[in-house]
């Protein structure tokens, strides 16, 4: 599927045309599939093909229009052609499987097999009349050792299966080549566009001269990925002014440019730009820089983007939900802003906003990449340092107050465990916030886990009673010693004839473990604990999912990350109880783990992706979902939660056994 040296000849359908042709960019490269390295005979078995763009001296002079490429989805119809382009030779397949960057491809039991000098050839979509992808390569009869003809089919055999490069994966190779432009470029500007006229008169006036039009148009093609013409021509301003309404960045791209040569022009231009729905607030490099700073924080950090984002947009009629981070970044940009300095002077957009609150969750180093991002932008776009200084200002305080942020109702439940099967004892305390305060007196009493569950309920409806209305409900502290780390507390339910709806305490409330002993035993830590609270939004979030390691490499591994504050355990049962204990013995404040006994759990996947803060309100969600979709959530996530802000009460723990 391209040339195999530096330069090639391109004749056009008809014969009559012939160009001259060099190597732009060479992708995929004749990779194989397994390993990336060239294809080997006989062993690879299939392969990505090569794929090459090229720089056409005058391609002005071909005919035609170029063909409409879509993506190739599984079900298609498609139509392949030889490379001799005889009407006759077309062969009709069906997409059969996508797999990444290769979509297979079955032809139809009668008429032409897709076979040698297709390769390289487009796939036409029948139905959709569009490209979706390109020939590959074609899975051939074997042949008779001896004599090399195919031999005999038989009904076992592979019949009429080739393989294709689908156009989403040309698409990323193009882009990864700086080729974008070959496909991006094909919008056409809107002639009805206010901000045209305007801007084709902007540039006449700030670019008088063919030279000064060709560098800015130079500097512009470049940061937005275009190839440029090197005979020295200049776009005209007409020419010009149609990119800056059809590309979504290349209008800020050219504010780049002419910042620090003609702040004035820049003014001006940026000021046609709020006349048009195309134009992006970013330029390309911009975009690329805030995404790999945000690629480069950790997940649980990320998942406070709509935090941010609601917290610096309060008025914004909606806002996009996070999920999807590009499209994300795209909403933000088109959201205008505002200021409270000079009502006149220009407003600090709602992405710089929201990036500003994103900033102060961040440990230093990343608040401070963004912060540099966010001076950049504001300078292009001649906003003021003042006016960016008031939404940095804002955003710290809004930081300070989720710091000091009202602790919710507590019930908290010493539990200990007693010989023979489902025999607890218990003492209860409720925390209004005013610290722990006794409830139960009755210290020798055994429950069982539906007794218990019947108990601690009753603390917390007395909680909730006494709570001012839309207070959250309150959170179950399990205060525990170390063998009562897995206890299924949460799975804890009453068993009354007489309720007339369920009452599973995990599904209800959010419950979490506490094991002060761990820390009791190992108070050369407490420091490290009440270290590592304080940076709970900030800090690192580690995950050990190598059984291989051991309680030795998990606490120098703890030692040398003393920024860590969350972990999440993901090893089979034994070793991960050790892990756990480890975490929580040298003070790891949050730790998360599945007692099921899986070690690759989806339950502490999942809440891999939950912000450290709501991880309390994450794990009762799913175990709510445990209970009416047991299939579908077969995991039974345990949070450790040590708040070194709240006390608890002095414990006084007995062996199991002194108490049976």
């Amino acid at each position: 599927m391209g040339p195999s040296g530096p330069h090639a000849e391109l004749t056009d359908c008809s014969g009559a045309i012939r160009r001259r042709a060099g190597i732009d960019a060479l992708i995929f490269a004749n990779r194989s599939r397994d390993d990336g390295l060239p294809v080997r005979e006989k062993r690879d078995h299939d392969w990505y093909g090569d794929l090459a763009v090229l720089a056409v001296d005058r391609p002005g002079d071909f005919r035609g229009r170029p063909p409409k490429w879509a993506p190739m989805e599984s079900g298609q119809r498609l139509r392949a052609w030889h490379s001799t382009g005889l009407g006759s030779s077309f062969a009709d397949v069906h997409v059969k499987y996508l797999d990444g960057a290769v979509g297979y491809v079955d032809g139809e039991p009668t008429g032409m097999a897709i076979g040698p000098a297709y390769s390289g050839g487009p796939l036409w979509s029948v139905d959709a009349q569009v490209v979706v992808g390109l020939v590959t390569g074609h899975i051939m009869p074997p042949l008779d050792p001896i004599s090399g003809r195919p031999l005999p089919y038989g009904s076992q055999q592979i019949a009429r299966r080739s393989w294709a490069t689908p156009w989403q994966a040309i698409q990323e190779e193009l882009r990864a080549a700086n080729a974008s432009g070959l496909f991006e470029a094909a919008a056409e500007a809107d002639p009805e566009d206010p901000a045209l006229p305007l801007l084709t008169d902007l540039l006449e006036t700030v670019m008088p001269s063919p030279e000064i039009r060709r560098e800015r148009a130079r500097a512009v093609a470049e940061r937005c990925g275009y190839a440029y013409p090197q005979d020295g021509s200049a776009p005209g301003n007409e020419e010009f002014a149609r990119l800056l309404v059809t590309d979504p960045r290349a209008l800020a791209a050219l504010s780049e440019v002419l910042r620090l040569l003609d702040p004035p022009a820049t003014e001006r231009i940026l000021q046609a730009r709020l006349l048009s729905q195309v134009p992006l607030l970013l330029s390309p490099r911009e975009f690329d820089r805030l995404r790999s700073q945000l690629d480069g924080l950790p997940e649980s950090l990320r998942a406070r983007l709509p935090q941010a984002m609601r917290a610096a947009l309060p008025l914004a009629a909606a806002l996009p939900d996070g999920e999807r981070l590009d499209e994300t970044l795209t909403s933000l940009e088109r959201l205008s802003g505002d200021s409270q300095g000079d009502p006149a002077g220009p407003r600090v957009p709602g992405l710089l906003r929201v990036m500003e609150y994103l900033a102060v969750l961040c440990s230093e180093g990343p608040r401070a990449r963004l912060r540099l991002w966010s001076d950049g932008v504001a300078d292009r776009l001649g906003i003021p340092r003042s006016a960016l200084a008031e939404r940095r200002s804002d955003a710290e305080e809004w930081a300070r107050t989720q710091g000091a942020r009202t602790a919710p109702l507590r019930v908290l439940v010493q539990v200990q465990t007693l010989a023979g099967a489902d025999r607890y004892r218990l003492r209860l305390w409720c925390d209004e916030g005013a610290g722990p305060r006794q409830v139960s007196t009755d210290g020798e009493r055994v429950y069982s886990g539906a007794q218990a569950a019947r108990e601690v309920l009753r603390a917390l409806e007395s909680l909730c009673r006494a709570a001012d209305p839309g207070e959250h409900r309150p959170l179950v502290e399990a205060l525990v010693d170390r063998a009562g780390l897995n206890l299924p507390i949460d799975e804890w339910e009453t068993d009354d004839p007489d309720d007339v709806v369920p009452a599973v305490l995990g599904a209800e409330y959010q419950v979490v473990v506490n094991c002060p002993e761990l820390l009791r035993r190992n108070e050369r830590f407490l420091p490290d604990w009440r270290r590592r609270w304080r940076q709970l939004d900030t800090g690192t979030s580690l995950i050990f999912s190598d059984a291989a390691m051991g309680p030795r490499e998990i606490y120098g591994t703890l030692m040398d990350r003393a920024d860590a504050v969350r972990v999440s355990v993901a090893v089979p049962s034994g070793l991960r109880e050790e892990i756990v204990q480890v975490c929580l013995a040298v003070g790891v404040p949050v730790v998360v783990w599945d007692r099921a006994g899986q070690s690759q759990s989806a339950a502490v996947a999942q809440m891999d992706v939950v912000s450290t803060r709501e991880l309390p309100e994450g794990v009762r969600s799913y175990r709510a979902k445990t209970v009416h979709r047991p299939q579908d959530y077969p995991g039974r996530p345990v949070l450790a939660w040590a708040d070194a802000d709240r006390t608890v009460p002095q414990l006084y723990l007995a062996e199991p056994q002194e108490s049976a």
